[in-house]
């Protein structure tokens, strides 16, 4: 499916339908052509053309949206950019992408031309949308940058065609569903699950705005949406509403819960109190969004990430390279029209993570007897403690069991003695306190001795990376080295 010409077909086909909307616009099929014509005419008369970038920096909005359509509209390229972004960290997206036009909603300085959101209503430019080529890029996604500058993922075409074609047969989804959008659209998660594919498969979309727990469960309701994706940090917050809150949930299929771990009393909990089945999956933007999840017909199994989708082959593999028996630990590398084309102007990178055209991910894990991923941590967050490795995931996850434990996260933290050893965040469900010793008396009883936490901390929230995930260099930044102990 030609992506750029999607407005085009579904104006044609149902032109009174609805298609985007949010907060204080509602689109039809048609109005949403005519608003993507708009501005791709607003970015052609500021130079836009076939294989240039355009940097969108807005918020969660339809005109998001508009502006994603108009630059392929052009055959140019994409790359969102967080609008939380300091004005380094924008130049530098800019400057890397090589972006000739930035899209924004406020005052910014920057190196390129800037088409403000309320200038994309002019003349429409009703030439035929550019035929591309499969591998034509289409979207420059920057990694969060844990490690390091962000790097740009480069996805083409055929990248975003197979991955729709794989959440669209996952999911099920059919020109009745309907999604609500809560995560951001700077994010490929965002993109992929909750616009395009719903678009593609002929249903529609509902940009929220800010999320806000308390008014989140109004919104589902008015909107009817079939689903939603957000992360556990989301789903906690809304389990800890008050028990008056007791919304119609009835028109919700399934939600999709990713991006970082949630604990079985989070996962079980929700579902039982609001009748949504979450939908534990796992990707990574260098494939494009998503690699696994959990079978909307087949069991969910807690505590794993599903099983690969359809036309994603995922194998196990130890540090050779060779693959590795069902059970036992490894690296998870993954192969299939969704992977990525490579980081943008980082051959070396590139090659270090695209092997014989397996995405080499960084993530330890293995199959469970029926096939479903276990992921136990990110091989850069191993912690090697006087030469026994510890794997942070699965102290978290006996973590998770403690009752009222909302957040953990375990990093290393440098020993004089032992090299490094583990320390443990935490978190609680609102509402709920924690009491160290407890969680300490119950990894004691869980673990071995070398992997229990020389130190716990609760915090009131734990810190996180902008697309939601626990951001584990913050925590580091936090600590000191320890002296020997004797």
């Amino acid at each position: 499916m030609n992506l750029a010409a999607l407005p085009d077909r579904r104006a044609a086909a149902a032109p009174h339908a609805p298609a985007v909307a949010d907060d204080h616009t509602d689109l039809d099929n048609a109005a949403f052509l005519d608003a993507v014509q708009r501005a791709a005419g607003a970015l052609h008369e500021r130079g836009v053309r076939a294989g240039d970038v355009v940097g969108i920096m807005l918020p969660n909005r339809a005109a998001f949206v508009t502006a994603l359509f108009a630059t392929w509209r052009l055959g140019a390229v994409a790359t969102p950019i967080s609008p939380t972004l300091v004005a380094a960290e924008v130049a530098y997206q800019v400057a890397d992408a090589g972006a000739v036009v930035l899209v924004v909603d406020r005052d910014v300085e920057t190196a390129v031309s800037v088409l403000h959101v309320d200038d994309m209503a002019g003349e429409p430019r009703t030439a035929d949308p550019v035929v591309g080529n499969d591998d034509d890029l289409a979207l420059l996604i920057y990694t969060s940058g844990t490690t390091g500058r962000p790097k740009g993922v480069m996805l083409d075409n055929a990248n975003l065609n197979a991955m729709c074609a794989m959440v669209i047969e996952g999911f099920e989804l059919t020109e009745t569903d309907h999604s609500l959008l809560i995560l951001p659209l700077f994010h490929v998660n965002g993109i992929v699950v909750s616009v395009l594919s719903p678009l593609l498969a002929g249903g529609r979309t509902t940009i929220a705005g800010r999320f806000n727990p308390a008014t989140f469960f109004a919104r589902l309701e008015s909107s009817r949406a079939t689903y939603f994706s957000a992360v556990p940090t989301i789903y906690t917050m809304l389990l800890g509403l008050p028990p008056e809150v007791r919304p119609d949930t009835s028109a919700v299929r399934f939600a999709v819960c990713g991006a970082a771990p949630a604990s079985i009393e989070l996962l079980e909990g929700f579902e039982k109190r609001y009748g949504i089945g979450l939908v534990e999956g796992y990707g990574l933007s260098e494939g494009s969004c998503a690699s696994t999840g959990n079978p909307l017909d087949g069991p969910r199994k807690v505590g794993t990430v599903g099983i690969p989708l359809p036309g994603q082959e995922i194998r196990i593999v130890d540090l050779a390279g060779a693959e590795v028996p069902r059970g036992e630990l490894g690296e998870v590398v993954i192969k299939g029209p969704n992977v990525m084309r490579g980081y943008l102007n980082r051959p070396e990178e590139t090659e270090k993570t695209l092997k014989d055209g397996w995405l080499h991910t960084g993530d330890v894990g293995r199959f469970d007897e029926d096939g479903y991923l276990v992921l136990v941590d990110r091989a850069k967050d191993m912690i090697i403690r006087g030469g026994e490795n510890i794997y942070p995931k699965e102290i978290e996850t006996v973590v998770h069991q403690v009752a009222g434990v909302a957040e953990a996260a375990v990093v290393g933290r440098v020993s004089g003695l032992y090299g490094e050893e583990p320390v443990l965040f935490v978190s609680a469900h609102p509402g709920a306190e924690l009491d160290v010793e407890n969680i300490a008396a119950h990894l004691q009883a869980s673990l071995s001795k070398y992997k229990l936490p020389v130190d716990i901390t609760v915090l009131e929230t734990l810190p996180k990376n902008p697309v939601g995930k626990i951001d584990k260099p913050s925590l580091r930044k936090t600590l000191t080295t320890t002296e020997p102990r004797i």
